[in-house]
């Protein structure tokens, strides 16, 4: 793991806003930077290596993958969880929370089925 990586994963393990992140989480033929399974969503941290054509074209089809997943991507600059960790973590969980309620509303729990971040948030399944 890189840097900004290695600084983030140390905040995500604390499951901020209760939601639970994995690293290095397999998807299809790629390796997603971060995971929150809950919120369906990958985390990817885009440093200089991001900035060429070719790899806007590989981040693209990565991306466009994990959408027919129903995984939806942020993509945080590596700067930004050097500069300001604590916004890039509250950003996270921000979308975390907005990605489990959108997903509760099209898919609501049946049947005792729980909605806490930690228990799959009544997401859809695969």
């Amino acid at each position: 793991m890189s840097l900004p990586e290695t600084i983030l994963w140390r905040e995500l393990r604390k499951r901020p806003g209760g939601f639970k992140y994995r690293r290095q989480h397999p998807a299809g033929q790629y390796v997603l930077d971060f995971y929150c399974a809950a919120a369906k969503l990958a985390i990817e941290i885009d440093g200089q290596a991001h900035n060429s054509e070719r790899a806007a074209q590989t981040d693209a089809r990565r991306s466009e993958f994990l959408r027919s997943q129903h995984v939806a991507v942020l993509r945080v600059p590596a700067k930004a969880v050097l500069e300001n960790l604590e916004g890039a973590v509250m950003r996270i969980v921000e979308v975390c929370k907005d990605r489990v309620e959108r997903l509760s509303k099209l898919n609501p729990p049946r049947n005792g089925e729980g909605t806490h971040p930690q228990d799959g948030g009544g997401a859809p399944s695969t």
